[in-house]
This record gives C-alpha cells, sequence and structure tokens, in this order.
C-alpha cells in the first residue's frame, strides 16, 4: 500500500474533516487543540472565540509553517498528525509530569529546536496498516527541513496497558513501538505505560 504525505494547508482542509470521520461533525470535540492551551490555566477562553473545529480551521488558514501532516492511499485522506515546535504547545510545557522529567534536559538554547510529535488520527478502516509510521516518519523529514535539532513524543507502551483491546482512543500519542521503529529512544517515563521517546537529528550535536 503506497502513502502520500503532505502538510496541511487550508486547501486540504475538507480531508482533515474526512479524516476525523464521525468526530468531524461535532465542533466541540477536541479537534488537536488540547495541546495548545496549559492544563494548568484558569483563564476563561476569549469571548467569540471559535469552537475546537473553527480553532483548527482557523489555525491552518493563518499558519506560516503548517501545523500538522494528512496521510493519503490512493487520493484518499486517512490520517493525521500534528507536529511542531515544542515550545509552541503549552500543553505540553504545562504539563507538571512531562515538566519534570523536560526540565533542564536541554539547553534554553536548544529549546528552541525540538519538536514534538503531539497526537496521530487514523481513519478507522486503515488502522494497523502503516499509516501512524508513516506519518511519524514524515513528521521526522518536516521537523528537519524546518530546523529542528530533536523531534519528541510521548507515546503510549501498549504492551504495559491492562486492557485485553486497545482502542485508537487510548493510544492516539503513538506507540512506543512505532517510535521505536523510526529511531527514536527512550529519555524517561512519566507513568509505567508512558515514556517521552526522542531522535536527535543530524548535526543537533
Amino acid at each position: 500500500m503506497s502513502i502520500e504525505v503532505h502538510p496541511v494547508t487550508a486547501e486540504r482542509w475538507d480531508d482533515v474533516v474526512k479524516v476525523f470521520g464521525r468526530r468531524g461533525q461535532d465542533p466541540s470535540w477536541c479537534w488537536c487543540r488540547r495541546f495548545l492551551r496549559s492544563p494548568v490555566s484558569t483563564s476563561p477562553a476569549p469571548v467569540n472565540s471559535p469552537d475546537n473545529r473553527g480553532a483548527l480551521r482557523n489555525e491552518i488558514a493563518e499558519a506560516a509553517i503548517p501545523p500538522g501532516l494528512l496521510a493519503y492511499v490512493a487520493g484518499r485522506p486517512v490520517g493525521w498528525t500534528r507536529v511542531g515546535p515544542r515550545s509552541g504547545l503549552a500543553g505540553v510545557g504545562g504539563n507538571r509530569a512531562l515538566a519534570r522529567v523536560l526540565a533542564g534536559d536541554l539547553s534554553e538554547r536548544a529549546e528552541d529546536g525540538v519538536w514534538w510529535v503531539a497526537c496521530f488520527a487514523v481513519e478507522s478502516q486503515h488502522r494497523r496498516a502503516g499509516v501512524g509510521s508513516a506519518l511519524l516518519v514524515a513528521a521526522v523529514d518536516y521537523a528537519r527541513r524546518h530546523g529542528a535539532t530533536a523531534v519528541e513524543g510521548h507515546p503510549v507502551d501498549a504492551t504495559a496497558l491492562s486492557a485485553a483491546r486497545v482502542t485508537g482512543s487510548a493510544i492516539f500519542t503513538g506507540t512506543v513501538s512505532m517510535f521505536a521503529a523510526a529511531g527514536f529512544t527512550e529519555v524517561t517515563r512519566t507513568y509505567r505505560t508512558r515514556p517521552v521517546m526522542r531522535l536527535r537529528l543530524h548535526g543537533s550535536d
């Protein structure tokens, strides 16, 4: 199966909606916004701010660098991932468990070059078919082309989950096996099932 991956642009908005499936009809669903706001923030949303769907659409339309990638099989959109500078994802730095293990791990200068792969959404019919892996590999290349010195993620160690059947919603940040296959190594864990994984890019040392 041939998988093509492209940066998300305003012209591809309908494809984003298709990837999210039935959730694409719910404007209040996450819409990959949870990592943009610190979990410890108490500030109310601005008056007249768009719902999550509208906010993502506006973000894609206005972004100088597209905030995500779309995967296609035979011209059909089947997967999405958000990837971008870690410094722009308040939900990562504002997560106490992540902040504790990441604090001081990289120099302040290097922090600007660290990118983060936040989440994945894959159409149900194309799960376990390599779409997530293709998106991750493309995300690394995308980050490298935009000057990243390292790429990180917070995937799930599916082998350590107690559930007999692992659902897509349980592993929306990716899996350890997927990250390891792409060359990432474990840095530490925030929980027994949640490692922080990193791939240093060539020339970043």
